[in-house]
């Protein structure tokens, strides 16, 4: 059909009159945050710079609350130190551990995941066969020596986030906190021969997600200390460490970590594998023919006698 009358501006029948009571409105706070639901993390700052009415509504801590459990994809862990805006942007903008400190070492950095305390009670092992073996009541260091698992008490509970970093070894390898990933000894390319010379360690690194935020962390007061070591004298398949809350370690969602077939790869594969549940983490690097591992447990507390805000788990050859 053709037009019969000639184009014209269009024009809205509110402009010069006011809006009923029952008309919508784009300046609606609620359509906004539920809108904003569906927003990553850089579309809801770009929309949040848009004017002062999306900037009150959009900078709200119910918005990026609901944007770290939904990225993250945890449960909501209860009330936290710090506003929600900060949680999330510190993490998601890449930091790791050895972005503040020891920066000289870092050479890789991978995300696994995060996953939730509930208790203040982790597992740390080496081992991820069933059942793990915990033995209550004894030294770490006996615990360790009898079954290469640990308890680990007073771990500040909420969100921690997980991954994996690659650092060089210097001539002080054995103070470093590493998970090796095994470099082939009569390796004759180039690429694999300058790993071995320069002993490029991997490690699982977990941290509570306010550990950036913290004040003693950012200026260096908090240190991680050495809590235990465990030493495999044989051959051994893979490199192994897990984290879990042990209140919830026989529940159906920590039961995937132990199904390895599901997730470590083949045995030719020596890649590191990783994976996530709500209340753990493990990772796997799959090793050839070699003498064995030493296993090293790190932890730092929230000062002197504070909770424990951040662990890490290494392996490296013998």
């Amino acid at each position: 059909m053709k037009r019969t009358n000639a184009l014209s501006c269009c024009s809205s029948p509110y402009c010069n009159h006011p809006a009923p009571p029952s008309a919508f409105s784009w300046y609606e706070e609620d359509i906004w945050t539920y809108i904003a639901r569906f927003l990553d993390g850089k579309s809801l700052v770009m929309l949040a710079l848009t004017n002062k009415w999306f900037h009150s509504v959009i900078m709200h801590d119910s918005v990026w609350k609901f944007a770290c459990m939904r990225d993250l994809q945890v449960p909501d862990p209860g009330s936290v130190a710090f506003n929600w805006f900060k949680l999330y942007a510190y993490a998601f903008d890449g930091s790791h551990s050895y972005l503040f400190h020891q920066q000289d070492r870092h050479l890789d950095w991978m995300r696994i995941g995060a996953f939730i305390f509930n208790s203040q009670d982790a597992l740390l092992t080496d081992k991820l066969n069933l059942p793990v073996r915990i033995l209550k009541g004894k030294t770490i260091e006996k615990m360790l020596e009898a079954c290469g698992s640990c308890l680990l008490r007073n771990v500040k509970p909420g969100i921690w986030i997980a991954g994996t970093a690659k650092l060089t070894i210097c001539s002080l390898y054995a103070a470093l906190p590493v998970t090796l990933i095994h470099a082939k000894k009569d390796s004759e390319t180039y690429e694999e021969s300058l790993l071995l010379y320069q002993g490029t360690m991997q490690m699982l690194d977990a941290r509570h997600i306010e550990l950036f935020l913290s004040e003693g962390f950012k200026n260096g007061n908090w240190k991680y200390e050495l809590i235990g070591t465990h030493k495999i004298e044989k051959n051994t398949q893979g490199a192994c460490g897990a984290i879990f809350d042990l209140k919830h370690i026989k529940e159906s969602q920590s039961a995937g970590v132990f199904n390895l077939n599901a997730w470590i790869g083949k045995p030719d594969d020596l890649q590191p594998k990783a994976i996530i549940a709500f209340h753990g983490v493990a990772v796997n690097t799959n090793l050839q023919k070699n003498d064995g591992i030493l296993v090293k447990y790190h932890a730092m507390r929230d000062g002197t006698n504070g909770d424990i805000v951040s662990i890490r788990i290494s392996q490296q050859l013998l």
